[in-house]
């Protein structure tokens, strides 16, 4: 099978993949829309939901930093179908209780993303699988496909979330039963995530395979050894652009619009919807744009006015003035993904992509579990609630600049000499 930019990729395990992410980010971008207000729904106030939306994001980052410097020893296969069960398993229980308990339970264990974007250890797994048959000079590309494959699903997610929640009402469920289906639909789609994963050939473990002698002893522990420093230093980074960007989590921007606006559920999932779709094109043209620019100036000069952008949104005055903002950022605020992916994986050891992925995967995970909390509380406050957006935008700001300065020299191979592999 061709894959886009002309790489040849095992037929099979490469569908899989791409199927798994587009089961998985429709999941995500589902139940995003609408977690925060089912929890409100349940009964549970600010401080509790922000509560609940931190520790989700640390029972992710522990369960991610756990699983992925493991996969290759466990197998990358094991791991995969574990995570979709335990998002079964988090729908169960947040579907079946308004206890805290239970929700604080399911929502540590069940790989649940309150910002309908990717948590767990699959992003990780997945990255190195695909690292390891497309040419550095065109995983740029691949990766900007295989995100778009995620935004077009959480985009889909997001409307369905709208219209399902409309269609549980109009049928005379009211309150939290309203919201229910989407867990349930959520919890069915983990299982379908579960099953596709056990479908992936052997050919998924041939990176772990690869190992012919013990790794140092350091490197046992967490899976780096030569590229630590730099994959330390670009962690730190990353924990920074995304505590900043942890302060507007879509499920947070959606209880602020309904709280400003008295937007609903069904205009919710519309804006989302069109977001992800103009954040799925932005994609393509990363891939376009890095190979004229390079990848660091892709990440950068892309992502500094879509922060500006952010902070524009709370001086709106009109529901449909901050929705239009919110997609003209969409167009541009992206394209440091698919960048950043290539840039990892072309500038760390090819023994130690999986590891370095995973850990520059927790680092974002615990810098974005620090802040819904803040955010929730900001958001319920008349005189803060512009705060996530000023506070957010700047430190994503700041991200930017220090990326900039300390990684405009470290250049991939592939841009030092073009057409060497």
């Amino acid at each position: 099978m061709t894959v886009p930019g002309e790489a040849v990729a095992p037929d099979r395990d490469f569908k899989l993949l791409f199927a798994a992410r587009f089961l998985r980010l429709f999941a995500y971008g589902l139940l995003s829309v609408v977690l925060v207000l089912y929890l409100a729904a349940l009964g549970h106030g600010t401080v509790a939901i922000g509560t609940l939306l931190t520790v989700t994001l640390l029972g992710d980052t522990v369960l991610s930093l756990f699983l992925t410097t493991r996969a290759d020893r466990l197998g990358r296969r094991r791991v995969l179908v574990l995570g979709g069960a335990l998002m079964l398993l988090g729908a169960l229980l947040l579907g079946s209780s308004q206890a805290f308990i239970v929700l604080l339970v399911g929502m540590t264990l069940g790989v649940i993303s309150p910002s309908g974007n990717e948590v767990g250890p699959f992003l990780s797994i997945e990255q190195a699988a695909l690292a390891e048959f497309v040419p550095a000079d065109r995983r740029t590309t691949v990766f900007a496909w295989y995100n778009l494959t995620g935004s077009v699903a959480t985009a889909l997610g997001a409307l369905g979330a709208g219209w399902l929640t409309v269609f549980a009402e109009s049928a005379g469920l009211l309150g939290a039963d309203a919201y229910r289906p989407v867990v349930a639909v959520y919890g069915a789609l983990g299982l379908a995530l579960a099953w596709c994963f056990t479908r992936l050939t052997d050919r998924v473990e041939s990176a772990g395979a690869k190992a012919t002698r013990p790794p140092p002893i350091g490197a046992q522990r967490w899976g780096l050894h030569e590229s630590r420093p730099l994959v330390l230093r670009l962690s730190g980074l990353f924990a920074l652009d995304a505590f900043g960007g942890g302060l507007v989590i879509q499920s947070v921007l959606a209880y602020w619009l309904h709280l400003r606006f008295g937007a609903g559920p069904a205009e919710l999932g519309a804006l989302f919807f069109g977001a992800s779709l103009l954040s799925g094109a932005s994609y393509l043209a990363a891939g376009w744009l890095a190979g004229r620019i390079g990848l660091i100036n892709t990440m950068v000069f892309t992502h500094l006015p879509a922060n500006v952008l952010l902070m524009l949104v709370p001086l709106m005055p009109r529901f449909e003035a901050a929705a239009a903002v919110l997609l003209l950022r969409s167009l541009i605020t992206q394209m440091d993904v698919p960048t950043r992916q290539a840039y990892l994986m072309a500038v760390v050891s090819p023994a130690e992509r999986s590891a370095a992925a995973g850990i520059t995967g927790v680092a974002r995970s615990i810098g974005a579990a620090l802040s819904p909390f803040l955010a929730t509380v900001f958001a319920g406050s008349a005189s803060l609630v512009g705060v996530p957006f000023y506070l957010g935008g700047g430190l994503k700001i700041a991200y930017d600049l220090l990326l900039y300065r300390g990684f405009i020299h470290l250049q991939p191979e592939h841009e030092r000499h073009p057409g060497r592999q």
